[in-house]
């Protein structure tokens, strides 16, 4: 059984022991942490939340514990049940309230389960508020309210439609020329939110015909839900069996796009972001950010455009903070996570899809084809064992020192830029590894690159 308790949120697997798995208790504590952290920070008397779920199996329970603790704080809450991570994020905003909870544990198998935590603006919590909530659930430093001053529970099952709605009201999106290229197009919904959020999107957009792929909400997740190639043999088969443009999937919690072209190979989850932000770029002119570990090929595209990228530390939150210090038009992750500041600063596949497809029907290519103009590159992801004795933080300040001559970034571990590539090393939270990412020109470049930095590490450790 598995415990997580980070900044983001706490996440872990149903069951087992208090403290060591994600058990009620554990539910119970977190959400009462985080909802007393919320009214002591807004010191109001009517203090609103809003709460929503992913699929997976323990959600209807996780959510029932979460929602009468939020009560037992005195704090009202609008629960959209069946929703997606974007979509909690947006009713955050546009409902006025002080925060929100998304019941979800994202790529990770049935198992898992997650509190993700948002602030008043519909983004996730900071480092420091992180921290601050998880020492008021250690010291388990809250107070409920007396019977008098409890909070209620609204049901709102309207905001997937408000979402796709205020989709297809952005500029770019382009429903006329989706609707005169007749698409056809295939998805592979996990068996989670996706199966209720994409179709109406798709019809809304105009799409001519969807070939549903796992888009019952029941949970029980066909594959391993991480929208990598190995895990959507089904949906690229699918696309080519039937004759599709493309094909969609996404994550349980539908803030990860990934693509599959009409030759049933993967557009490449990098590339999601980078074509996304050549369509934006197109019109609306501005800086691009992505974290340290994303595709170079993000950069050469803004450059293509006259415009500046900037690379954040790795995680969402951070992304977003230099995204809005620098007044970025387009931003995300390389894993297929969107960030497009005209809906909302959250990653969210829904905008994903709408955009692309207003691209791909403007630019009168196939899926292949549109690949095909951007810059190829290809990446390589290793990790490499220590012992728990070994000063990590030094091997990566020794790496540092090696490479000075490089163009090094040390914001986020320790990222080395070369002519034809780069390699990021960066030490893990929870175990003694060092993930190493690395990128060049070729699958073969990429690997030896990785190999070469990895020998170094191991020199420095002996």
């Amino acid at each position: 059984m598995t415990l997580i308790k980070s900044i983001s949120g706490i996440r872990g697997t149903i069951g087992g022991k208090v403290g060591e798995g994600l058990s009620p208790l554990d539910v119970v504590k977190f959400v009462a942490a985080f909802g007393y952290w919320i009214k002591r920070k807004r010191n109001s008397q009517e203090i609103k939340m809003v709460i929503g779920r992913d699929a997976r199996i323990s959600g209807p329970m996780v959510n029932r514990l979460a929602t009468a603790t939020l009560q037992g704080l005195g704090i009202n809450v609008i629960d959209l049940g069946l929703s997606t991570t974007p979509t909690v994020e947006m009713a955050v905003i546009h409902e006025g309230a002080a925060g929100g909870i998304i019941l979800t544990a994202s790529h990770n198998p049935k198992e898992w389960n997650a509190l993700k935590l948002l602030n008043g603006k519909g983004e996730f919590i900071s480092g420091s508020e992180g921290e601050e909530v998880l020492k008021i659930a250690e010291d388990e430093s809250f107070t409920f309210a007396g019977v008098d001053e409890l909070g209620s529970v609204s049901q709102d099952d309207t905001w997937i439609e408000k979402h796709i709605d205020k989709v297809i009201a952005l500029p770019n999106v382009d429903v006329a020329a989706i609707e005169n290229m007749h698409f056809k197009v295939v998805i592979d919904c996990v068996n989670s939110t996706g199966g209720i959020s994409l179709p109406p999107l798709l019809k809304a957009l105009g799409v001519e015909e969807v070939v549903e792929l796992y888009c019952d909400p029941s949970g029980e997740f066909p594959h391993n839900p991480e929208p990598l190639p190995e895990h959507l043999t089904d949906l690229s088969a699918k696309v080519k069996e039937s004759g599709a443009h493309l094909g969609f999937s996404v994550d349980p919690d539908v803030d990860r796009l990934a693509i599959v072209s009409e030759n049933g190979e993967m557009f490449g989850e990098e590339y999601t972001l980078v074509a996304i932000a050549d369509y934006i770029l197109g019109s609306k002119p501005g800086a691009t950010v992505s974290n340290l570990s994303s595709s170079r090929a993000l950069r050469d595209v803004t450059q293509k455009h006259g415009q500046t990228h900037y690379a954040s530390a790795v995680g969402e939150v951070n992304v977003v903070n230099m995204m809005k210090r620098e007044n970025a038009v387009i931003g995300g992750e390389g894993n297929g996570g969107i960030i497009v500041p005209d809906l909302h600063y959250g990653r969210d596949a829904l905008v994903g899809i709408a955009l692309f497809l207003s691209h791909l029907a403007k630019a009168g290519l196939t899926c292949s084809e549109l690949r095909a103009t951007y810059p190829a590159y290809h990446m390589s992801k290793n990790k490499i064992q220590l012992t728990p004795s070994i000063d990590v933080d030094d091997v990566l300040e020794q790496m540092a020192k090696k490479y000075s001559k490089e163009d090094v970034n040390t914001i986020d571990g320790v990222k080395i830029d070369f002519a034809s590539g780069w390699a990021h090393l960066r030490k893990s939270n929870t175990e003694p590894i060092i993930r190493v990412y690395s990128e060049s020109t070729s699958p073969e470049a990429a690997q030896e690159l990785a190999e070469k930095i990895i020998v170094d590490v191991n020199a420095l450790v002996k």
